[in-house]
């Protein structure tokens, strides 16, 4: 982060019940550096307001020192991204978690700098999903980086 600039990047989470707080920093971790971005230059994490509760999101931004931000669905439904999902839309009414927070945090004028992509831990199915965005006025080198490699 540049000194002197406040935090400007917002990180959006999709979980399902019972993810764990090292999953969710493993994808955030691996996210952020994906795109050039220190944990410092991170101002919150978003998500659905029906996950604003879950434990492994509770203690990521505690351990990252931000708010999390919860959304309702209607407005997360609102926000147009590039990889909306049937599973997001059946299980918590809209097609975008991730993506859609991150945005939606980011405010008027804010870009998707990592796309959606999904946890990949050792054992069982991936329970996270995790897209970055930058606040408005936010210059960063390189293009976005929307695709999704990994799990599908």
């Amino acid at each position: 982060m540049t000194p002197g600039h406040a935090p400007s990047f917002f990180v959006g989470l999709g979980a399902s019940s019972g993810a764990d707080a090292a999953e969710v920093l493993g994808l955030i971790g691996r996210a952020l550096a994906e795109a050039g971005i220190g944990p410092e230059e991170v101002a919150a994490l978003a998500t659905a307001e029906t996950k604003t509760a879950e434990a492994g999101l509770v203690a990521a931004a505690a351990r990252l020192g931000v708010e999390l931000r919860g959304y309702a669905a209607e407005a997360l439904a609102r926000v147009e991204v590039p990889h909306p999902s049937g599973a997001a839309l059946a299980a918590v009414g809209t097609p975008s978690v991730a993506e859609a927070a991150a945005l939606l945090a980011a405010g008027a004028g804010g870009a998707l700098v990592v796309g959606k992509r999904k946890s990949a831990p050792a054992a069982g199915p991936a329970r996270v999903t995790c897209a970055v965005a930058r606040g408005a006025g936010v210059e960063r080198d390189g293009p976005a980086r929307t695709g999704t490699p990994g799990r599908k």
